[in-house]
């Protein structure tokens, strides 16, 4: 009787095994399905949350080689690399994918709206190198709240108002000399020089008042400091080595120390072998000597700056005159500088300082300045 018994437990136990496994294996699959659009939907996310260069509202900023035009191609960003490669490896196992589901269970949609989408290959940018910084605008894209559309009480709406705009024109000049070397901005500086160079540019120097002449003078320090490097450089061009003498000679008519002095005569130096028919540089030298005392040595760079159409140049001409005790010469060439420039003003001034008996012909009045505070 026992033995019957177990027999027919036996064969009972042996008939439920396959349905038992079969259970079993189409519940690990629906765990499969189910659990496989959760992770397709994290990895979805977490590349779209991937910030991209591409996307800021910044301005982007690339290393050019110098003297050459930059591309303008985007390359993928790393969202759109990794949005490839979960397209490559949904087509690898197409039975994850296409797995049938259970019509026991319900049907769950994916967390994940967006599609997967071919990315259409880009043309491969050439590789940029160099220091020139080029600065190409990016899209504007909105990251927060705005506060205009009055989504947050109680604050009021930021009201901006701008006045006395100016704009002050580009300027690059090349850091060392020859051909594809990288430029250096002046714009700034050169604006600066521009501005003061009527009250600073001769001694004595000329100024409305007791604050633009130290907020020149502060100023003068800073800039001549930036120059520095490139100035100091052996292989420094005319156009830095011109701009360093010039500052470092403001800098010496507004008795900022003997070092201005000597890197003024140095620098401006330095310029001239460069470009032995500058002007510019010829009168910088002559007038920079003969306002320091050396009426000789500078005589013949202001004669070789004359020759070369400079009119300032024969002011300062004027002015050794006067101080060597010759004032019927300085008057005679004012006259006749008066006579080609009949619209200068300052020639007049000069002439009437001669005749007053004054000594120094830049002793006029200054014109106003607004030099800003050095922050």
């Amino acid at each position: 009787m026992k033995a019957t018994t177990q027999s027919i437990r036996s064969s009972s136990l042996s008939t439920k095994a396959p349905k038992l496994a079969t259970l079993t294996a189409l519940t690990t699959a629906c765990a499969m399905l189910l659990s496989t659009p959760v992770n397709a939907a994290e990895v979805d996310t977490t590349a779209t949350s991937v910030p991209s260069a591409i996307d800021s509202s910044k301005r982007v900023i690339r290393l050019a080689q110098p003297n050459t035009a930059v591309s303008t191609g985007q390359t993928n960003t790393p969202a759109m690399s990794q949005s490839n490669s979960q397209v490559n490896a949904a087509s690898a196992n197409p039975q994850q994918s296409n797995a049938p589901q259970s019509s026991g269970q319900p049907t769950r949609t994916s967390m994940s709206t967006a599609q997967p989408q071919a990315v259409a290959p880009t043309a491969a940018t050439p590789e940029l190198t160099g220091t020139t910084r080029v600065y190409e605008p990016g899209p504007m894209t909105a990251a927060g709240i705005d506060l205009r559309s009055g989504q947050l009480t109680n604050i009021p709406t930021p009201q901006v108002q701008l006045s006395d705009v100016s704009f002050v024109p580009t300027v690059l000049i090349p850091q060392q000399k020859g051909l594809g070397t990288d430029k250096l901005d002046v714009s700034l500086l050169d604006d600066f020089i521009k501005d003061v160079s009527p009250n600073a540019r001769h001694y004595p120097p000329n100024f409305p008042n007791r604050s633009q002449r130290h907020y020149t003078r502060e100023k003068i320090k800073v800039l001549a400091e930036w120059i520095e490097p490139y100035a100091q450089s052996p292989n420094a061009s005319y156009d830095v080595l011109l701009r360093a003498a010039k500052l470092n000679g403001m800098g010496r008519n507004l008795d900022l120390g003997s070092d201005y002095t000597v890197r003024g005569g140095k620098y401006v130096d330095r310029a001239i072998k460069i470009q032995p028919d500058s002007a510019e540089a010829n009168f910088l030298y002559g007038m920079m000597l003969s306002e320091g005392g050396g009426f000789k040595e500078g005589q013949k760079y202001l004669d070789r700056a004359v020759s070369l159409g400079y009119t300032e140049a024969e002011q300062s001409l004027a002015q050794s005159d006067l101080l060597s005790d010759r004032r019927d010469n300085a008057l005679e060439r004012l006259r006749r500088l008066e006579e080609k420039n009949p619209n200068n003003n300052t020639i007049r001034q000069q002439i009437k300082l001669i005749e007053e008996g004054k000594f120094y012909i830049w002793d006029i009045p200054a014109p106003n300045i607004n030099v800003k505070p050095t922050v």
